[in-house]
């Protein structure tokens, strides 16, 4: 399953494709007792899905077919141990995905000439992934944060390996203040290296980036690289080794930190707008700005979702199910204010007030 939406592979899920392009969206659970019924419900979609090729009179007997296999292929790809919050399948001739997301989505089958992804696109802004690098001497990992733990990326080269001579961490003779280890021009070139595999990665998929290791490999590494300028460093050895939980435990504090400040920063940018009424609230006046390309920065709080249906000129409750409504309102505001620029926020439950869970500050 596919977990990371970088700026080129959202513009090739967005290109047309020979009619029908099918999305599959459903809920999904993490976690018992709720888990247990997701892969009926799964089954079910697809075969709704099913269901509406072979009633729709545009699609042929052999397109049909053929997007029904792939439709059984990302059905056989599909690991619910490993279940999210939502599941999106995208199916058309000669190609299907399939991707997990950490944010609820509606179910339904959408049957277009483009994959439906203003979801992922939501789901990607919500999550707020960032990388986790931890150096040593002898081992470089790369760490694939996300809301609540990382995993080991092994992309771009990564991890980066070398073998070091009797390198024992605790007994390192010391020339000065550095230890020998990382004053020695092999492990200088190896830092470099992985400098350089880490730009790769950066220009790729454009994250925040926390960097692990003991004082003397960080020291060194902002020396000899450039690619982790601006990166929040974490004085903590041994994670280049380490598992999973481990890393995590060492960046949360710093990651639940830099969290904080994006919140509180967008609380001030927002009472700031206020003062100049260059501000929206609302999802009312929010969706009108939106479709106008008027919102700057848009602040939705974390779980906020409705559902509405369009009235024309302003947007009226709608429950879901309902002819015309719009289940997932929410994700397509933020993929119209990504798509004309605006800078998306998702901020803790709460963060604004009165608001009512969605916000922003307009350009004009």
């Amino acid at each position: 399953m596919e977990h990371d939406l970088s700026p080129a592979t959202l513009a090739e899920l967005r290109r047309p494709r020979p009619y029908p392009a099918v999305s599959v969206l459903t809920p999904t659970h993490r976690r018992e007792p709720d888990r247990a019924q997701d892969p009926v419900r799964l089954r079910n979609v697809v075969a709704e899905a099913k269901k509406q090729l072979e009633s729709d009179p545009a699609v042929t007997r052999d397109r049909r077919a053929e997007v029904a296999r792939e439709l059984d292929r990302a059905l056989a790809e599909v690991d619910l141990t490993h279940a999210e919050d939502g599941l999106v399948i995208f199916a058309a001739p000669g190609e299907h995905q399939v991707w997990s997301l950490a944010r609820n989505v509606p179910e339904r089958v959408v049957l277009s000439d483009t994959f439906l992804t203003r979801n992922l696109v939501s789901a990607r802004a919500a999550e707020q992934p960032f990388w986790a690098l931890s150096v040593a001497a002898d081992r470089v990992t790369l760490w694939n944060g996300g809301t609540d733990r990382v995993v080991e990326e092994r992309y771009g080269g990564f991890p980066l390996t070398r073998r070091v001579e009797n390198f024992d961490p605790e007994r390192q003779e010391r020339i000065g203040d550095v230890p020998s280890t990382y004053s020695d021009e092999g492990t200088r070139q190896f830092l470099r290296e992985a400098d350089t595999a880490l730009a790769g990665v950066l220009r790729a998929y454009p994250r925040p980036l926390y960097v692990t290791g003991d004082q003397a490999a960080l020291s060194v590494l902002d020396e000899v690289g450039s690619a982790p300028k601006g990166a929040v460093h974490i004085p903590y050895g041994g994670l280049a080794h380490s598992v999973p939980e481990a890393v995590w435990q060492a960046v949360r504090p710093a990651v639940a930190a830099e969290e904080r400040r994006a919140s509180d920063a967008v609380t001030r940018e927002l009472i700031s707008a206020r003062g100049r009424r260059d501000y929206a609230a609302g999802i009312d006046e929010i969706w009108r700005s939106a479709r106008e390309g008027r919102v700057r920065l848009l602040a939705v709080e974390e779980n906020y979702q409705v559902t509405m249906r369009d009235a024309g000129d302003h947007l009226v409750p709608a429950v879901s199910g309902d002819l015309d409504a719009h289940e997932d309102i929410v994700d397509e505001i933020v993929e119209q204010c990504l798509e004309t620029g605006a800078d998306v926020r998702f901020v803790p439950d709460g963060a604004l007030g009165d608001a009512n869970g969605i916000a922003g500050v307009l350009r004009y």
